[in-house]
Order: C-alpha cells, then structure tokens, then sequence
C-alpha cells in the first residue's frame, strides 16, 4: 500500500461569498443596512429625505449623497422600510430604548408565607405582619396552607384559614385567586392595593 503524503489544504474557497469578516459581522447585526438589503423596492421614511417608495439603488444613492447609512428598519412589511441614518447613532438609540424600557417595566415580586391547617394565633399574627410589610412595599403575597400526610382532612380548616387571612388583609390588598386545592397545598394569592 502506498501513503500519499500530506499535502495542507488551508481554508476552502466559499462560492460568491465576500471577506469571512463581513460575514461575522452580519451575524451580530440585527438590521440588515447598505449592500445587505435584498429588496427590489423600499419605503423610505425619517427627517432628511422625502418618504416614499424607492428603488433600492435610489435609496442607496440617497443614502450615499447624506454620507449615512441606509438601515432596513421593517424587513416583513411590503416593500421593506428603511430609514437613513448612521448606523453606530441608530444602534446607540436602540439600546438607550430599551434600558428606559426596562426601567420602566415593574417587576412583580411574589413573597410565599406557609401556613399548617392548625396554625395557632401567636404564628398567624405573626405572619399577617409580614404580610402586610410585604403588601406595602408592592409585592404580591402568596399564602398557602400545606397538607401533611393525613391532615388534607382538615381541608375545610386550612380554607377557613385562608380566608381569614385575605379578610384581615382586606385593607392593605385585594383577594386576586381564592383558595384552591393544588395537590397537598391550598392557595390564596393576594395583591398590593394601589396607592
């Protein structure tokens, strides 16, 4: 048997395919801008140009003639929008967007307090405070009565329980679930009042 000897073959050519840089960076954009628009037509909009719909290598030209770029800012409707801006300036907007987006999004906070069906009153005073330290301070409260082996034949006691609780808790929030019976827990879920 006769061994060929080793010949290193590099990278493949890829078949009409630019500079492996650009491709990379095709990846990590989430708009497709200039050359990477594939549309035929698009609807230009934005301050310095006059809207309407376009001729790709207008738009281009357009966008040449500005020195800026032309950003596909709607790819799905028909024709494409697109606006023409500078890319790094549009993607900084975005992003400073969604920070104040997500600033503004509340997050619902949900504090568990577990009762047994035969909670003595020291325990439930004690945590009727917290619950209501929980509900001023915006979060929802769920209460839960567990079952332990034998003691679900107390059901009607862990509901009576409950219910006292969203009763003595009237004031500070309002019963969003009754009591239900999921597997060995019964639930009450209770949110803050708005101030």
């Amino acid at each position: 048997m006769e061994k060929k000897p080793f010949v290193p073959q590099g990278p493949r050519p890829r078949p009409n395919q630019g500079p492996r840089r650009n491709d990379r960076n095709a990846a990590k954009d989430p708009y497709n801008t200039n050359e990477r628009i594939r549309a035929r037509e698009v609807r230009l909009v934005g301050d310095n140009v006059e809207p309407g719909i376009y001729t790709i290598q207008e738009a281009l030209r357009k966008a040449e003639e500005l020195e800026l770029d032309l950003i596909e800012i709607s790819p799905t409707a028909e024709p494409p929008v697109c606006k023409i801006l500078d890319y790094q300036k549009f993607l900084y907007q975005q992003k400073k967007r969604q920070k104040e987006q997500k600033a503004k999004a509340t997050k619902v906070v949900v504090k568990e307090i577990r009762f047994g069906p035969q909670t003595d009153d020291h325990d439930y005073n004690f945590k009727l405070k917290h619950a209501i330290g929980f509900l001023q301070e915006g979060s929802k409260v769920k209460a839960y009565v567990f079952f332990k082996g034998r003691a679900i034949l107390f059901k009607e006691q862990g509901e009576v329980l409950l219910l006292r609780f969203a009763n003595d808790l009237e004031e500070y929030g309002k019963v969003e679930q009754m009591p239900v019976l999921e597997g060995k827990r019964m639930i009450i879920m209770i949110s803050p009042k708005k101030k």
